[in-house]
């Protein structure tokens, strides 16, 4: 057993309680609330605190084993390489008080296995597999012959393309089989894609009706990567769990999230780091001149949904297994300031990073993100308290201990 006393507990969802206390009991929470109401812990191993709170979540991430911000690497690296780089990118994902990933395409159903047999430290991973998307959308890599693509599919299993409802129902049916906890696909043009264009809808009707179906007879809900209008709209008709990035969002769109109770996970660091770094990094020009020209209409998307009150959870769309690098792992935590500065409020940030973020899973989601009795023991101690500065989740420095599963990962001198 081990017992948290903290200056200050935040619950993920709610007020900050002065004075508080989680007990963990295995890979549980016994407790968590006041001091003074605690149950006594004899023999616990007891962790004196400045703040404490639940595991962050990252609701969209790729563990890709990438060193440049260029998606041809995933044909150029050879799978093995990209495998030991994101053994890397796990542990430090826990530094960074990340307890729990939604990874949206990328090797992330086999990383799950090996971190649940022991063989790897890391946090929880709910893998997506292959992101799907027709022949010439966001997950078809333009520079390189079809024939070439269709095969790296087979090869890496982390970009698939499909066509008709057939193939697309196969497609996911390869997801499932694989161990998918959730489908994704591209329901419009992306950045990172060289031809397409991000407003312009990928997917028919039909297609996104049938992905959809064929996932919810698994219990799995399926994510959207969209930037445009008429493909936020069209995933919403066919029932989507989630809308990744969102930039192109209008106030019909968003209150027609509101209405189907989808959760918007925008992904603002990439956008933000990408453009600050330009060229740098092996950004492709293609890319750059896209992300310059929906920046600002992204923030606008995120602050416009926040007061529609659109749900929202935190993603960073990180990929970059280079320490330091723009959109590198362990950086995730100052997605947070990213939303703040787009108009939440420290604890909303939070909150969208926290109590929020498992309900992206739809049936498959866990008992996390909060400090409750019964909740999953996914905690995290700091420095300080980011409900009144959240700036401090952007330094995985500021993170002082990390239990996943009851487990105490990360603490000082360790």
């Amino acid at each position: 057993m081990q017992r948290i006393e903290a200056t200050v507990l935040i619950p993920g969802r709610g007020t900050p309680l002065r004075d508080g206390c989680v007990v963990l009991d295995g890979a549980s929470i016994v407790f968590a609330g006041p001091r003074a109401d605690a149950p006594p812990t004899p023999g616990a191993d007891v962790f004196t605190v400045p703040a404490v709170m639940p595991g962050l979540w990252d609701c969209h991430a790729h563990f890709l084993g990438l060193v440049a911000a260029n998606v041809e690497g995933v044909a150029t690296t050879h799978v093995a390489l990209s495998a030991m780089r994101v053994v890397s990118d796990a542990r430090k994902a826990l530094d960074a008080g990340v307890t729990s990933v939604r990874e949206v395409g990328g090797y992330g159903i086999w990383l799950a296995r090996a971190i649940a047999e022991g063989s790897v430290t890391g946090p929880s991973v709910y893998g997506a597999g292959a992101i799907l998307s027709p022949t010439g959308g966001h997950a078809d890599l333009h520079m390189y012959p079809h024939e070439w693509v269709c095969e790296l599919a087979d090869r890496t299993g982390v970009l698939r393309q499909c066509d008709g409802v057939p193939e697309c129902l196969r497609a996911v049916r390869l997801q499932l089989r694989a161990g998918a906890r959730l489908i994704k696909i591209c329901a419009s043009g992306g950045v990172m894609s060289e031809i397409d264009h991000p407003v312009h809808q990928q997917f028919s009707r039909d297609e996104l009706h049938a992905i959809v179906h064929e996932s919810a007879q698994a219990d799995r809900v399926v994510a959207a990567h969209c930037h445009g209008k008429p493909g936020i709209m069209a995933a919403l008709e066919a029932g989507v769990r989630t809308i990744e990035h969102g930039t192109y969002l209008d106030e019909e769109a968003a209150d027609a999230m509101v209405e189907c109770g989808a959760i918007l996970v925008p992904t603002r660091l990439i956008v933000e780091e990408f453009l600050e770094a330009g060229l740098a990094h092996g950004l492709p020009d293609y890319a750059h001149r896209k992300l310059v020209a929906l920046a600002e209409q992204h923030r606008a998307a995120l602050s416009l949904a926040h007061e529609r009150g659109v749900a929202i959870a935190a993603g960073t769309d990180i990929c970059n297994s280079t320490v330091g690098a723009p959109a590198s792992w362990g950086r995730n935590g100052a997605e947070l300031a990213h939303m703040v500065n787009a108009g939440l409020s420290p604890l909303e940030a939070i909150e969208a990073a926290t109590a929020t973020a498992p309900l992206t899973l739809g049936p498959q989601a866990p008992e996390s993100g909060l400090l409750s009795a019964g909740f999953d023991a996914d905690v995290i101690a700091l420095t300080s308290d980011p409900s009144g500065d959240v700036t401090v989740l952007s330094d995985p420095q500021n993170i002082t201990h990390v239990w996943r599963a009851g487990s105490l990962v990360k603490s000082p001198g360790a």
